[in-house]
């Protein structure tokens, strides 16, 4: 597919814009991390807890393994972070009732208070990026982040994304 945007063929991207846009995609994380680590900070959690808050949130009811397959982390780890949000009560664990070794995770009232304090810092920075570069340009920021996950990850994306329509 040859894409041509302001004149440029996109297929033959030097290595020094591709670099940029390395550069580019590392300051950005930097920034959509910065306000949610700051909230985070006083609380003794990191970004591990975000990420487990965020799709606890995404898909209420979710159990373990899959927390596990979206997050890509260790079992151990993610123990780790449930067994702490847990026992702050942000995080509820119960009982699968058609399998009794599965735990499904919800966010408790509190837990929710918190999820909703750091995905409005991220929406604001997104919003206020967003309004500034158009929507053009949003729809294909969209299409890059997509076409870079690997395949699995792009399924449990849409999952995700398509549940919530």
């Amino acid at each position: 597919m040859h894409d041509m945007q302001g004149g440029e063929d996109l297929l033959f991207l030097t290595d020094e814009q591709l670099r940029q846009g390395i550069e580019a995609m590392f300051f950005a994380y930097r920034g959509f991390t910065a306000d949610p680590d700051r909230i985070l900070e006083g609380m003794a959690y990191g970004r591990a807890h975000h990420r487990a808050i965020h799709f606890i949130a995404r898909a209420p009811g979710t159990n373990v393994n899959n927390l596990l397959a979206i997050l890509g982390v260790t079992k151990q780890s993610l123990n780790r972070v449930l067994r702490t949000l847990v026992d702050d009560h942000l995080v509820e664990s119960r009982v699968g009732t058609s399998d009794k070794r599965e735990r499904h995770l919800f966010l408790t009232e509190e837990g929710a208070v918190l999820e909703r304090l750091l995905s409005d810092a991220q929406r604001a920075r997104l919003r206020a990026a967003f309004r500034t570069v158009g929507p053009e340009a949003v729809s294909g920021f969209r299409k890059v982040l997509e076409a870079m996950m690997d395949a699995d990850m792009r399924r449990k994306y849409f999952d995700i994304r398509d549940s919530s329509l």
